[in-house]
């Protein structure tokens, strides 16, 4: 796979390490010359350019990748590129970062992006999935807003535990995609018991949260 990341930098940088440890093919591109250091992740290739301008990107060969990843600092210049990326390209995937909160709103398909990442928010809920028990939290959203990936660890009281996961009432269109339980990842079984303390990750549309919420935990929300 064929990936081009806008913006060299940290974040920048460290995707295209662990892309290419993955086996992808990457260029970095970076408007800013002191940020172009090959030597920082030699096995990329790199373009000294602006990922907000058509021939810059058209000399980067966008219409040759398979993903595109807007990862400068500015927000701005990621809507800019994601959207340049997915209309002018047709780029199969685009990615946005997002830095600051209110801008989030934002990356959205009406700027070619399909899948935003929000630093705050991703730290924000991991700080909410470490402490938080029998609430779910908002992990990532896919593709505008559609589905969310979430979390809920089960509490001792829910009146779940103990039972068979294939017995529990889950939302229509609401799957239960991995259990994570003692340090390891379970894959769902219809048969498994759910056990209290259980990190239950579900893929599930955002109106369908309150009620997968009040489903496991109805203690807290009595």
């Amino acid at each position: 796979m064929r990936v081009a990341i806008a913006g060299a930098g940290a974040v920048g940088r460290s995707v295209a390490a662990e892309l290419i440890g993955n086996g992808h093919e990457v260029l970095l591109i970076d408007k800013a010359a002191e940020a172009i250091r090959p030597e920082r992740v030699a096995e990329a290739e790199w373009l000294l350019a602006d990922c907000c301008e058509l021939s810059s990107l058209e000399e980067a060969r966008l219409d040759q990748c398979d993903v595109v990843i807007a990862a400068t600092g500015d927000d701005k210049a990621n809507l800019v590129a994601s959207l340049l990326a997915k209309t002018e390209f047709g780029v199969p995937r685009t990615v946005g970062r997002v830095n600051h909160p209110d801008n989030e709103w934002l990356f959205n398909e009406a700027w070619g992006v399909d899948v935003s990442v929000s630093t705050p928010r991703i730290m924000s809920a991991l700080v909410e999935e470490a402490v938080a028990v029998g609430d779910l939290v908002r992990l990532f959203t896919f593709r505008q807003g559609q589905a969310n990936l979430v979390e809920l660890t089960l509490p001792e009281d829910s009146p779940y535990v103990g039972k068979p996961s294939g017995l529990v009432p889950f939302p229509d269109n609401c799957a239960l995609v991995t259990i994570l339980r003692d340090g390891q990842v379970y894959t769902p079984d219809k048969e498994q018991p759910l056990e209290a303390g259980d990190e239950l990750l579900f893929v599930i549309p955002t109106e369908l949260e309150d009620d997968l919420e009040r489903l496991l935990a109805p203690a807290t929300h009595s």
